[in-house]
């Protein structure tokens, strides 16, 4: 499987140089990234990832928040083939009618990308496997009132957080994940604590073996006390050297 890496891990960098930090990732060796916000900047991108070899096989960018249609049209020219949605606010997550509201609103927005030959998706973070909905987390909740075309990427790291077991969280949402985060470190809110693949207490392996309809592992740091792109170097070795053990079981090791 290629490895790609989410482009807000650098962002920092982008802002700065958009350019030379696709021409750096390429060096270290990635062949697909994730971009972020990129409809702001699509030709920006576009030029930069001809330049590099880079896909970008999905893509964030904010469907319930922004402009849809200059969204799709955007990730058509970078051939982005999934727009996943990254951040809905935790209080958006305490009840049902709420969550069953961003549920239709992203099943609509899945609808118009089908218009452009994309699909839709969402990624969480902690706080929807923190709140509990009729007797499961927000998360699972949330995924059974999607459509079927409807797809997760799930962060991991941000599952144990939330206090759920990754491998099993991913088990029960079945064929619906197609991409997920691969982010390690002391699980725990401390983003700068954050480790490269390998080094901290998520099993990696375990998480990527979890998922049946994997399309692919995005390497990702929300923030990093060391130098970024030696981390994101490190966590592709990793990946790249393959499992020592594939975990069938844990969330940590």
């Amino acid at each position: 499987m290629a490895y790609s890496v989410q482009l807000y891990t650098v962002r920092d960098a982008i802002e700065q140089d958009l350019p030379g930090t696709i021409r750096r990732l390429a060096e270290i060796g990635y062949t697909q990234v994730e971009p972020y916000k990129f409809a702001e900047r699509a030709e920006e991108f576009a030029k930069a990832f001809a330049e590099n070899g880079i896909v970008a096989p999905t893509g964030h960018a904010p469907l319930l928040s922004s402009d849809q249609d200059e969204i799709f049209s955007a990730a058509k020219r970078l051939g982005i083939g999934t727009v996943i949605d990254p951040f809905v606010p935790a209080e958006k997550w305490q009840d049902a009618e709420t969550i069953r509201d961003t549920a239709t609103r992203l099943n609509a927005a899945a609808k118009k990308g089908a218009e452009y030959g994309i699909r839709v998706g969402y990624h969480n973070h902690w706080w929807e496997l923190e709140s509990k909905v009729e007797g499961t987390n927000a998360l699972e909740y949330f995924a059974s009132l999607l459509d079927p075309e409807v797809v997760l990427e799930v962060d991991a790291y941000w599952v144990a957080v939330g206090g759920e077991n990754p491998l099993a969280v991913l088990k029960r949402l079945g064929d619906r994940v197609v991409a997920v985060h691969l982010k390690d470190g002391p699980v725990n809110e401390d983003r700068k604590a954050q480790q490269p693949a390998g080094q901290g207490k998520v099993d990696i392996w375990g998480v990527i073996g979890a998922v049946k309809n994997l399309e692919v592992g995005v390497v990702e740091f929300d923030d990093y006390s060391g130098d970024i792109f030696e981390g994101v170097a490190q966590s592709l070795r990793y990946l790249e050297a393959g499992a020592p053990e594939a975990s069938e079981t844990g969330a940590s090791k």
